[in-house]
């Protein structure tokens, strides 16, 4: 006997990334409620008009389950008691946590299989793979100049471990552990030629001429040279295909050279 696939028809997404990927694999009319950060991130959503609720963080049971889904996305950090009554409520539910660019390909993949769109999710992950592989390949020959990214400023947290495999594939060497805290000392003791700076929900708004001054970087060779650099969050912050901006963001930041200026980055003033 031939099992049935199972196929979601009414999707929520507590976290911008799946709603990047359900974007990608052209599913967005299941998308039946998403947070505002995948509204930011997804601005095709306005033509569906789903529900806003929380996020993962402070995701809130009755909302998600108002929204009468068959399938809950989200992402870490979870709010655990919520999570718990869409289990119980039997509604399925797909936790992920990637921390590596291998993750979210199969993120990508455990998404795209569960919405019976296989050989799309396939499309997707093969185009992030060309395209950072091209990025790796453009810069190879260039000398590596230190990098340091954080995804946080007080405390100073270092950006995911993903961000440095795109800071590696272009050219650059990360500075620090990434996403662990670290202080601005250690920061200054290993002399970066490039800041980026990309919080968490900031947008684009991190005051980098405030941040130099505040942690005594004034004499490091990225302030020196101006090249200390605001890339906005979702850039990064998002394991999905959006990474690939931030990683014309990046080459840019290393490599001016190469291509023009690109959405999402901008240089400190002074």
């Amino acid at each position: 006997m031939e099992l049935a696939s199972y196929n979601p028809q009414r999707v929520v997404s507590l976290q911008p990334s799946a709603t990047v990927t359900l974007r990608d694999l052209s599913l967005l009319d299941r998308l039946v409620a998403c947070t505002k950060y995948c509204a930011d991130v997804c601005p095709e959503l306005a033509e569906y008009s789903p529900l806003i609720i929380s996020d993962s963080w402070s995701a809130q049971a009755q909302q998600i389950l108002a929204a009468h889904p068959d399938l809950v996305l989200a992402s870490v950090p979870y709010q655990l008691d919520a999570v718990a009554e869409i289990l119980k409520a039997g509604v399925r539910f797909l936790g992920l946590a990637p921390q590596t660019l291998a993750d979210i390909y199969t993120d990508i993949a455990a998404i795209a299989g569960i919405m019976d769109a296989n050989e799309r999710g396939k499309a997707v992950v093969a185009n992030m793979q060309r395209r950072i592989a091209d990025v790796r390949q453009r810069t190879g020959g260039a000398p590596k100049q230190k990098v340091f990214s954080e995804e946080w400023g007080k405390p100073i947290i270092g950006s995911q471990p993903w961000v440095a495999e795109l800071v590696e594939a272009a050219g650059g060497e990360f500075i620090g552990e990434p996403g662990k805290s670290t202080a601005a000392e250690d920061v200054a003791a290993a002399q970066p030629d490039i800041i980026l700076a990309a919080w968490c929900g900031a947008g684009d708004r991190v005051p980098l001429e405030k941040i130099v001054e505040q942690r005594d970087w004034l004499q490091l060779p990225a302030v020196r040279s101006r090249r200390v650099f605001c890339v906005n969050d979702e850039l990064l912050n998002t394991p999905a295909s959006s990474l690939l901006a931030g990683l014309d963001a990046i080459l840019w930041a290393l490599h001016p050279e190469l291509l023009p200026q690109p959405p999402g980055i901008r240089q400190i003033s002074r």
